[in-house]
């Protein structure tokens, strides 16, 4: 069962319709010196009406821990990144630690509107949430060294059918160590508010 919290963010398994999730991602620039750090399976957005605009950038601009996000439009999940380094040369990350100044910097993304992840709550989610949507908060800040990977969760907090909120819930994780209504229940969804499925686009700054 899943009796401690141990968020990990959005985690690609597979497609809608049963097909198999072939590890695809796209390459988006990210602006050169950005200062928020990203890890593996974090939320990321296309930067507009900011320093950036038009580079890849983390949804929880500000990660400190109880951060929450009811309304947003993702792009996908951060899956790693690469650029050159003037010591070590090209270098493949898996995780973005911030402030890197690089001509080439680009990250990996997960931006198929049709994936579905794994992810966990930060609380009991019981059958009825299935079909239900919910918003996304920051759990555990990562970091370049000790947590490489996110520590965004799916907030128990105002979980509803309000088209607005970012994620759909579509399933639930039953295996060995988590099942419905667990204590940190981890289940499978999909984007509910993707970037690729909206006519309304960035504003040219």
């Amino acid at each position: 069962m899943a009796t401690t919290s141990s968020p990990y963010g959005l985690r690609p398994i597979n497609l809608l319709g049963g097909q198999s999730f072939a590890g695809s991602t796209r390459l988006y620039a990210m602006p050169s010196g950005y200062s928020v750090s990203i890890q593996y399976g974090d939320p990321v957005i296309i930067a507009a009406g900011a320093s950036g605009t038009g580079g890849l950038i983390n949804r929880f601009a500000a990660i400190a821990v109880t951060t929450a996000t009811n309304s947003v439009t993702l792009l996908g999940v951060f899956v790693g990144c690469s650029y050159t380094d003037p010591v070590y040369g090209k270098v493949f990350r898996q995780n973005y630690p911030g402030s890197i100044t690089a001509s080439d910097l680009q990250a990996y993304v997960v931006d198929d509107p049709d994936t579905l992840f794994q992810a966990q709550f930060n609380g009991s989610a019981t059958q009825n949430y299935l079909g239900a949507n919910c918003g996304l908060i920051q759990t555990v800040v990562g970091s370049s060294s000790a947590n490489i990977n996110s520590g965004v969760s799916l907030n128990t907090s105002g979980v509803a059918g309000t088209a607005t909120l970012p994620i759909r819930v579509v399933d639930f994780v039953n295996s060995t160590t988590s099942t419905v209504g667990d204590a940190y229940t981890d289940v499978i969804v999909r984007i509910n508010t993707h970037f690729m499925r909206t006519t309304t686009g960035n504003a040219i700054s």
